[in-house]
C-alpha cells in the first residue's frame, strides 16, 4: 500500500521524470513529512499553497498514514507574505528579495520599481539561501533546488524568461502592484536616493543635462547621479505593457 500525491495546477510540470506530459499522480512506497515527500517528487515546497487530506489542511511537517492520498495545490496569488499559514507560519513585516544569478537582470528591474532586492554575482547557493533565511528575504530564481533548502522561508520559482515579464510575475504574485516606488531606489546598489541641489551635482553634468533639468536625486551607496529624462517614460511604457500583458 502506497502514500498518493496527487499535484494540482502547474506543479504537475515541476514533477521530476522524463515524461512530456507530467502525469500529476505519484505513488510513494515510504512515509516522511510532507515537505520531504514533495520535493523528493521535484517541487520545492515554497511552491506549494496547501496540502489537502480527508477534508483537512495539513502541514509541512505532516506524516501521512499507508493508503492516504494528499492533493498538493500551488499558491493563489496574490500571495501575502505578512500573513501566516498552516504551512508558513512565519510571517515577514516587509516584501524584501534576493535574487540569484539565473535572474540577475530582475534585481534591477524591482530596484527601479523600489523594492528592497539584494543580488551579488559572487554568491553560492548556500550563501543565497542563508540570506534569505537571516534576512527574512523571499528568494526569486529559476533554479527549483535552490528553493529547496531549508534556509529558505519564502520564495517564488520564476516562470518567465523575459526580465520585464519576471517583474510583471513578481508583482502579480506577491500583490504588489500598489507598492510600486519608482525611481526611489539604485538601480545598481539597491540604496535608496536622496534628493539633492542641482548646484552640489552640477560639475558632473553634461551641458545638455544641465539646461534642461532641475531635479536630481543621488545615490548615498555609489554617488550616481539620477534625474527625470527621457528613459523614465520609456522604463514607466515598459511597465505599464508588462503589467498589462500579464493580467
Amino acid at each position: 500500500m502506497n502514500v498518493r500525491l496527487i499535484f494540482h495546477g502547474d506543479l504537475a510540470d515541476m514533477l521530476n521524470g522524463l515524461h512530456r506530459f507530467p502525469e500529476p499522480c505519484r505513488d510513494l512506497s515510504r512515509l516522511a513529512p510532507v515537505k520531504d515527500l514533495v520535493e523528493s517528487r521535484g517541487v520545492p515546497h515554497t511552491e506549494v499553497g496547501s496540502i489537502v487530506s480527508g477534508n483537512r489542511n495539513r502541514s509541512f511537517q505532516y506524516i501521512p498514514h499507508w493508503g492516504e492520498t494528499l492533493d498538493i495545490h500551488p499558491h493563489k496569488p496574490p500571495v501575502d507574505v505578512s500573513r501566516p499559514s498552516l504551512l508558513f507560519p512565519e510571517p515577514f513585516d516587509r516584501s524584501a528579495f534576493v535574487v540569484d544569478v539565473n535572474v540577475a537582470r530582475l534585481a534591477s528591474l524591482l530596484r527601479l520599481t523600489g523594492f528592497d532586492t539584494l543580488y551579488d554575482p559572487h554568491w553560492g547557493d548556500a550563501q543565497i539561501a542563508d540570506v534569505a533565511g537571516k534576512d527574512r528575504r523571499i528568494l526569486l530564481t529559476r533554479d527549483k533546488e535552490l528553493l529547496k533548502r531549508n534556509r529558505v522561508l519564502w520564495g517564488h520559482l520564476i516562470r518567465s524568461q523575459h526580465p520585464w515579464e519576471q517583474l510583471a510575475e513578481v508583482i502579480h504574485f506577491f500583490g504588489l502592484k500598489d507598492r510600486i516606488e519608482l525611481f526611489t531606489r539604485c538601480p545598481k546598489c539597491n540604496v535608496p536616493l536622496v534628493r539633492t541641489d542641482k548646484g552640489d551635482v552640477i560639475e558632473r553634468l553634461e551641458p545638455l543635462t544641465r539646461l534642461m533639468y532641475e531635479r536630481f536625486t543621488r545615490c548615498p551607496g555609489c554617488g550616481q547621479v539620477y534625474w527625470s529624462g527621457s528613459h523614465h517614460s520609456r522604463i514607466r511604457e515598459k511597465l505599464a505593457a508588462a503589467l498589462v500583458n500579464l493580467q
